[in-house]
């Protein structure tokens, strides 16, 4: 195989050093290249425990682009799962469907571990998700161990080595599965977003209405003030000692009129502009330019007649 690919490709360097340190199958996961096709893998992970998985061994593909490490693979599961569509390219934060948050540190081994962490998931709608019971998950767990592909010749039972009662029921690598949480605290940091998002939008519609009301309050109290304002700089006050004396504003009402005099938002006028002339100017104008018109007109005329004249007496005499 080596004689068929770029060996100073970074891709194919990459990939090389991965299908080496994944060489033999461990407990929880395994993935080889194919014979002819560096770019192809297929793998095999174990279903995670304490789940609807438990006690499945599923079989899939991963195809990888030529820049690899530099943007992400696509992952095809072809194991009925009830989790994941068989034969589609799985949407994930690590796949083909999500270059944005693909980080080339991320390897083959984390893709691995991270599917595990994914399968007990909700798909809530994504591309290439399923979400079946889970009793037909468990029967479809069970059925998983008889599956063997007819490209790579894996067979589910025995792709990978079996649980013994004091290995980890979970992958161990510290690297690999740090990176699968960065991935898993990635997709619930997008779904938290969107919550948070429409969090806040409720909250925007809150704060306004009561922006709002407390407006509308305030215009209420200002017209209510008003009136009583004018009504009192109106009704005289009556002594019985002699004829009736308007009584001196209190500084309440001074305050009053002022806010009244100055109103509290201010007056908008359009620009000198964007003002439209007066109408009376605009029809002066227009009587002038007709007797002007009508001057020269009259003028020309006159000439015409006065020419003509003119001439008859000249070829009189």
């Amino acid at each position: 195989m080596e004689s068929k690919y770029n060996l100073k490709s970074p891709a194919v360097k990459r990939l090389m050093k991965e299908a080496a340190e994944l060489r033999d199958p461990t407990e929880h996961y395994h993935a080889q290249p194919l014979e002819d096709n560096l770019f192809e893998w297929h793998f095999s992970v174990r279903g995670p425990p304490d789940s609807d998985f438990d006690g499945g061994v599923y079989h899939g593909r991963i195809v990888l682009p030529p820049e690899y490490p530099m943007k992400p693979p696509s992952i095809i599961l072809l194991t009925p799962n009830g989790r994941f569509e068989v034969g589609k390219k799985i949407c994930l934060s690590i796949s083909g469907h999500h270059p944005e948050t693909w980080q080339p540190s991320w390897s083959i081994r984390t893709a691995l571990i991270a599917i595990i962490g994914f399968m007990p998931t909700k798909g809530e709608g994504a591309i290439g998700s399923l979400d079946y019971t889970p009793e037909e998950r468990r029967a479809l767990a069970k059925k998983s161990l008889d599956f063997c592909c007819d490209a790579c010749g894996s067979c589910m039972r025995s792709a990978l080595l079996a649980l013994s009662p004091d290995s980890d029921p979970r992958p161990v690598d510290p690297q690999a599965h740090r990176l699968a949480q960065q991935i898993n605290f990635k997709a619930d940091s997008s779904s938290s977003a969107a919550d948070s998002g429409s969090s806040a939008a409720a909250a925007a519609a809150t704060s306004s209405n009561s922006e709002s009301s407390a407006t509308a309050e305030r215009d209420t109290e200002d017209t209510a003030s008003a009136e009583q304002t004018e009504s009192s700089s109106v009704a005289p006050q009556t002594s019985s000692e002699g004829p009736s004396v308007p009584a001196a504003p209190s500084p309440r009402q001074r305050r009053s009129q002022n806010q009244i005099q100055s109103p509290r938002y201010p007056v908008f006028t359009a620009s000198p502009a964007a003002q439209l002339p007066p109408q009376d100017a605009g029809h002066t104008g227009l009587a002038v330019l007709i007797v002007l018109l009508t001057l020269a007109l009259a003028a020309l005329i006159f000439r015409r007649i006065y020419l003509a004249h003119e001439y008859k007496f000249d070829y009189e005499l």
